[in-house]
């Protein structure tokens, strides 16, 4: 079943103004699915294919001759010195479409600036949205499901097992994305650390005890973090400390861009086995934070997110910063609601004037109404509408 993507008209915008469109993303969230479908007419090339490499590196121009129109080319960052012939190309003839795809975004991100500022359209596609599977036979059926699936196409559409999708994607993920990456010598020290990672979502990011844990040094735990930002895997949310410095902490949060594969990564197995997980409220915070972010990211859109805690332990999860204003959002994975969950919205009302129009508790729960600190929303109306 092909689904119908949210940044597919981003995608179409950005291919008016700019030669060259470059889609990045983790790997499997449907991007080689949707430049084939969107551009049919243009010839497809995997970079990943050893022998398509092995020209594109030793004979460039051979390999960029057989597509006089534009083609989509796929994992593009595997020959970054494509990107200067691209560019002569597209010069020469500013009717040539290329579409690249890549699933590490800083070596691309570090090629495209060097060689193609100013003729390429940047967009990255994450997996599978809220509002994305409405209306599909794999429309979440309630907030754990939501959370422990994930939102990774391949997942859905295959019907593939959950635990054989995951374990093959952390296992590609760490021979293809992690080597190239980083020269990890003992992958299975990675793989250990990207599991204790998971058990640290949503918790202001402590170096030191990762790699006292993992008895690896300081500086090596931030570049492997390093690889998991390049490789979208995770996302940051820095502290909002504007006018509040000295009593806001400084150290990000950080949040995968899948819940699914953060669920394998915890051992959970189910649904009914997460909604009873220590982790549960780390999960459904996760769960929301990252479907608003790849919402706006997928309307193209650069997310500015942030959270907000105090020295005495108040806070507010997420802040939403868009045309000068700040929408505050607490998430809750409680069902049911009373007025001790809206304490950290009512601190935060207090010390930034903030008006509670722009304040929302969102939670597991049904009921939608209009409180003194704020707006009460389920889960799936704040998905649809913040």
């Amino acid at each position: 079943m092909l689904i119908q993507r949210h940044i597919t008209p981003a995608l179409q915008e950005l291919a008016k103004y700019y030669p060259i469109v470059y889609l990045g993303g983790p790997r499997q969230a449907g991007k080689t699915t949707l430049l084939k479908n969107l551009f049919p007419s243009l010839p497809y090339a995997n970079l990943e294919d050893p022998e398509l490499r092995l020209l594109a590196e030793q004979d460039p121009r051979r390999f960029l001759k057989d597509f006089p129109a534009g083609a989509v080319l796929d994992e593009a960052q595997r020959v970054p010195q494509l990107f200067s012939y691209l560019q002569v190309m597209v010069d020469a003839n500013r009717q040539l479409k290329f579409y690249l795809s890549g699933s590490q975004n800083f070596l691309m991100m570090e090629k495209i600036t060097q060689s193609l500022a100013g003729r390429v359209g940047i967009l990255n596609l994450f997996p599978l949205g809220f509002s994305e599977m409405e209306g599909t036979p794999f429309a979440p059926t309630d907030l754990e499901d939501f959370a422990w699936r994930g939102g990774f196409p391949g997942l859905h559409d295959q019907q593939v097992p959950p635990e054989l999708f995951f374990n093959n994607y952390v296992q590609t993920y760490l021979e293809r994305d992690v080597r190239l990456l980083k020269n990890v010598g003992d992958l299975s020290v990675f793989n250990r650390f990207l599991r204790l990672c998971a058990g640290r979502v949503g918790q202001p990011l402590n170096l030191s005890s990762l790699a006292t844990d993992l008895s690896l040094s300081v500086n090596t735990v931030k570049a492997w973090f390093s690889v998991l930002e390049a490789s979208y895997m995770i996302f940051y949310l820095q502290p909002f400390y504007k006018n509040f410095n000295k009593r806001i902490i400084k150290t990000p949060k950080f949040y995968f861009f899948d819940t699914g594969l953060l669920c394998h990564l915890l051992g959970i197995g189910s649904p009914k086995q997460l909604e009873t997980h220590h982790y549960f409220g780390n999960i459904v915070e996760n769960a929301i934070i990252a479907d608003l972010y790849k919402k706006r990211s997928h309307a193209g859109k650069r997310p500015v997110f942030w959270f907000w805690q105090d020295q005495h332990g108040n806070e507010v999860d997420l802040l939403i910063e868009e045309q000068g204003t700040l929408t505050a959002v607490e998430i809750k994975s409680s069902q049911t609601f009373n007025t001790r969950l809206l304490s950290g919205l009512a601190k935060w009302s207090q010390v930034s004037s903030n008006k509670a129009t722009s304040s929302f508790l969102v939670y597991a729960g049904s009921q939608s109404m209009k409180l003194e600190q704020g707006q009460l929303l389920p889960w799936q109306s704040a998905l649809k509408n913040l």
